[in-house]
């Protein structure tokens, strides 16, 4: 684990314990990285409850109810589908904010969208954020690429 990383799961637990509030996150294209490197550090059961690994568009459907509709209109590869994600896992577990995350790590292109798009999106009670990123890298980096920015857009909107 690089230091940038590090010093971004340190920050994550320290708001999170310090505003005494809860975290849970849907992951897709990141396949649990997110949740792993939350748990790397000590001190994480106080405020992570939950981490979910939703692969396929069924698993999503299935597990947390995206409606069909959002992923025949948009694919699993959207900002729609992302915040859906974000917003039913939150409510799911009960937490104050959520983050999920999901795209296309490549090599090849999905549902016509092109290697490395991601979204990711940050849910807390009555409001949610979606950003889109483009990396260029291969499927590990990517999927470490994708890592990192959850983290920093989790501190960024639990920050403000």
């Amino acid at each position: 684990m690089n230091k940038i990383i590090s010093e971004h799961i340190i920050k994550v637990h320290n708001i999170f314990k310090e505003k005494k509030i809860t975290l849970s996150i849907a992951e897709s294209c990141t396949g649990g990285l997110i949740s792993h490197y939350i748990t790397s550090f000590p001190g994480s059961s106080e405020f992570f409850v939950a981490g979910l690994v939703v692969y396929s568009a069924e698993m999503k459907k299935k597990i947390l109810r995206i409606p069909s509709r959002i992923i025949e209109n948009f694919g699993v590869v959207s900002s729609q589908t992302a915040i859906e994600m974000a917003d039913r896992i939150r409510k799911l577990t009960s937490t104050d904010f959520s983050v999920s995350t999901t795209g296309n790590l490549g090599p090849d292109v999905l549902e016509g969208k092109e290697r490395g798009l991601i979204y990711i999106a940050v849910s807390r009670k009555n409001h949610t954020s979606v950003k889109e990123h483009k990396f260029k890298g291969n499927r590990q980096q990517n999927k470490e690429k994708a890592a990192l920015k959850a983290l920093e857009f989790l501190i960024e909107t639990v920050s403000s």
